[in-house]
């Protein structure tokens, strides 16, 4: 939903977790966020991010607020949605060795705390051509990959052969955290190419 300027308002779900540095860089490329709290919150929003965090907590707030059944729904409508590292779990229909599911939406098996834990956190540059023709920094932080991924499911980067980027219709999810650098050009990644394009056509996610 655009306000009258223009702006497209970008939700940011802001239960737990490392929201703040994706409502500070959607302010930076001029768009509005949004904190998304409530079921209402859902109504004026062109797109949501799922941040990274505790995904088990995040999952048990998302129920405590009322919110996992609604924003699944609006997902399955069109909605489009960027899961980055705990958003990424939240998404995911498989998690290895975990009979738990979040939003179960997007047709990726992952494995969690792939990378090791907090201390083997690391950073590194890739070239995602998808985004940009230059390296992109990406941020680890005992991050999930995925390791397996049905045919309607695109890879769009993958670091060491491992799966770390993937989109499905109007679903994106990452590994990795673009937040916390300064580049910004991941964030008008989605922007641009997923949530205007999903908002021009209506894309809904076959399941």
């Amino acid at each position: 939903m655009q306000k009258e300027d223009g702006k497209m308002k970008i939700g940011v779900l802001s239960l737990q977790g490392g929201f703040i540095e994706h409502i500070n860089q959607i302010k930076l490329l001029g768009y509005e966020p949004i904190e998304v709290k409530k079921e209402s919150d859902l109504e004026v929003i062109d797109g949501i991010i799922l941040p990274g965090g505790e995904s088990t907590t995040m999952g048990k707030l998302l129920n405590v607020a009322g919110l996992m059944k609604p924003l699944k729904n609006k997902i399955l409508e069109g909605l489009p949605v960027w899961g980055t590292c705990a958003g990424m779990i939240l998404l995911a229909k498989d998690i290895e060795n975990d009979c738990r599911r979040h939003l179960g939406i997007m047709d990726i098996k992952i494995r969690r705390n792939a990378f090791g834990t907090q201390i083997d956190s690391f950073r590194t540059k890739k070239v995602i051509e998808e985004v940009s023709d230059a390296e992109i920094e990406l941020v680890f932080i005992r991050a999930p990959l995925v390791v397996e991924v049905k045919d309607n499911v695109e890879i769009i980067c993958r670091v060491n052969n491992n799966i770390v980027a993937v989109k499905q219709k109007n679903m994106l999810a990452t590994s990795f955290h673009p937040e916390l650098t300064e580049d910004l050009r991941f964030l008008n990644y989605f922007i641009e190419k997923i949530v205007k394009a999903s908002n021009s056509r209506g894309n809904l996610v076959a399941l």
